[in-house]
């Protein structure tokens, strides 16, 4: 035990495991900070899940930075959660999580969705535009309309009244995967990951990332 806690940053009731490329949550964690965590930060890892976040069950903050999660992404019911991090992770179709987490965690009112395929922001998509990014902030909003700071931005008025007209129509489309030309014989090879730049975040007390 003395050395898995070695591996966890505590202060307070602020928990981080950040850095040491896990493929889940380590089942110590929530067995020995799960009942009084307040914040947790799980950054720069290789989560695909967050099994075992159930433990957690007085969790505020939840940062997931710089990990592997995709559009499976479940949570468990986390009534207190109002501030939540995906920056750069696998998303590419965000429709499903929103849903989700208007069920899961009633209390949110921050969310980062920076670095991921599904927020279309020029600093990872070059081909889009503000326009792509509001389109996206409407629709974000229409299904999680008690948001208050979306990414790097604070809500306005004047959004979530557009948001309220027009968010349902505003889906961000999924973007379409490489494929070889069709005269390509060969078996399609898988392209190289790449990094995107770093999300940002400047509520709290996170040390965010910025691109």
């Amino acid at each position: 035990m003395a050395r898995n806690e070695s591996l966890v940053a505590l202060n307070g009731t602020q928990i981080s495991y950040i850095g040491h490329d896990g493929t889940d949550i380590p089942e110590f964690l929530g067995d020995t900070y799960g009942h009084f965590a307040r914040r947790l930060d799980l950054s720069f890892n290789l989560l695909r899940s967050l099994a075992g976040l159930e433990m957690f069950t007085a969790l505020e903050e939840l940062i997931v930075d710089n990990n592997l999660l995709g559009n499976d992404l479940l949570l468990p019911r986390l009534p207190n959660l109002h501030t939540l991090t995906l920056n750069k992770n696998k998303l590419t179709d965000i429709e499903d999580l929103l849903e989700h987490l208007a069920d899961v965690t009633p209390s949110l009112v921050y969310l980062s969705l920076l670095g991921n395929e599904a927020c279309p922001n020029q600093l990872v998509s070059p081909d889009k535009d503000e326009d792509d990014y509001q389109r996206y902030r409407y629709f974000v909003l229409h299904k999680l309309p008690q948001l208050k700071f979306l990414d790097t931005r604070k809500v306005t008025q004047k959004e979530m009244m557009e948001a309220q007209a027009r968010g349902a129509f505003m889906k961000v489309v999924k973007p379409k995967s490489e494929a070889p030309p069709k005269e390509t014989r060969s078996e399609s090879q898988p392209l190289p990951y790449t990094p995107l730049p770093r999300g940002s975040r400047d509520a709290k007390n996170h040390k965010g990332n910025r691109g």
